[in-house]
């Protein structure tokens, strides 16, 4: 029997061509910018995560050429937006515009489902996703690609790319929406930390200061009690150091102590007053 000899064929043997090696290339770097770019943005902007989402989104839309890309949060019963770039309508302004969460939305069963959505045509799909079908022609899109932002096993909001016309993405295409997926939680983890941080260190302060008070008080009157017992039979020491340390607690320009009498008040300490404040007190009373 003779043996099967294998022949070269340059057209089915040939590996890519030069310009198709120079397209992926370029690609290749265009997405490596586009990423480290947004890990920049994230680490010099810890509290500013729309700008960043902003970035992802942008970039998303340019390097799956998509007409439009948004991200959304989870936020209840229903995802808000919080970014988007692109033509196509989005269902309201970014921090306004909602989504229903709910199966019949394909973006909102993403989420739930917390798996990756490809619809080619997505006004085709009525039985499938009825409020999202309608809502795609009232919008104009066709083409949408969901994928769900995963953080500790929760989908907490997505991101999602569209076309006019009905044109799937690509294998490569998904994939990179995922990368950028990954990149928006990262945003929100960041920005939750962030947060959590700044509120932690406002409680720091806050029970510094109260600590803070609190010791000054306690030396106030340490201070009042010690003059007492230094001038049992003298009421004038006693009655300037409680004027003095009111202004300093009170953090007052000026500082009185006035003793009731039959026909008013009499001027008995003061702490920093001008001649003419002290005359004019002593008048009145």
């Amino acid at each position: 029997m003779p043996s099967e000899v294998s022949t070269y064929d340059p057209e089915r043997d040939r590996g890519p061509t030069v310009e198709v090696l120079k397209r992926e290339l370029a690609e290749a770097r265009e997405q490596q910018f586009a990423t480290s770019a947004i890990l920049h943005a994230i680490s010099n902007a810890p509290s500013d995560a729309h700008s960043v989402f902003q970035k992802i989104a942008a970039s998303a839309a340019r390097l799956c050429d998509a007409y439009d890309a948004g991200v959304l949060q989870r936020a209840g019963d229903h995802l808000r937006l919080v970014a988007h770039h692109g033509a196509i309508p989005a269902t309201g302004p970014i921090g306004q515009g909602t989504l229903p969460l709910t199966r019949g939305v394909l973006i909102g069963r993403a989420v739930l489902d917390r798996q990756t959505l490809h619809a080619a045509d997505l006004q085709a799909e009525t039985d499938e996703y009825p409020e999202g079908s309608e809502l795609a022609r009232r919008l104009g899109h066709r083409t949408i690609l969901a994928v769900p932002l995963i953080r500790a096993g929760e989908a907490i909001g997505a991101i999602f790319i569209r076309r006019t016309e009905a044109r799937p993405f690509t294998d490569r295409q998904i994939d990179l929406l995922k990368t950028f997926a990954d990149q928006a939680v990262i945003v929100i983890e960041n920005t939750r930390l962030f947060r959590a941080e700044q509120t932690r260190i406002k409680e720091v302060e806050s029970k510094s200061a109260e600590l803070r008070e609190s010791l000054e008080y306690q030396t106030a009157t340490g201070e009042v009690l010690s003059v007492i017992s230094r001038s049992p039979n003298d009421v004038k020491p006693v009655l300037d150091t409680i004027a003095r340390i009111a202004q300093r607690l009170c953090q007052a320009e000026h500082a009185f102590v006035l003793q009731r009498e039959a026909d008013g008040y009499r001027l008995v300490a003061a702490n920093d007053a001008l001649p003419d404040w002290v005359s004019a007190i002593k008048s009145t009373g």
